[in-house]
């Protein structure tokens, strides 16, 4: 029984460390800059763009086989 109490008296205490940690943390991270971030997303969304291409190109292909083979029509 007294375990059980020492570990409910030390969550709180815990709980405040872990987000003192976090914030000690996040103080050492190095943002990007606005350019940076612009370019990143630019690069994101051309890639999105680039596989979803692909990726319908791929689908119309597989399509078009299944038709010619199956004989027949959507």
């Amino acid at each position: 029984m007294a375990d059980n109490t020492a570990a409910k008296a030390k969550k709180p205490g815990r709980i405040k460390e872990y987000f003192k940690g976090v914030k000690t943390e996040l103080k050492k991270v190095i943002w990007p800059t606005r350019e940076e971030t612009v370019k990143y997303t630019g690069i994101v969304l051309a890639v999105c763009a680039a596989f979803a291409l692909l990726f319908w190109l791929l689908d119309t292909g597989f399509l078009f086989i299944l038709q010619q083979v199956l004989k027949i029509s959507l």
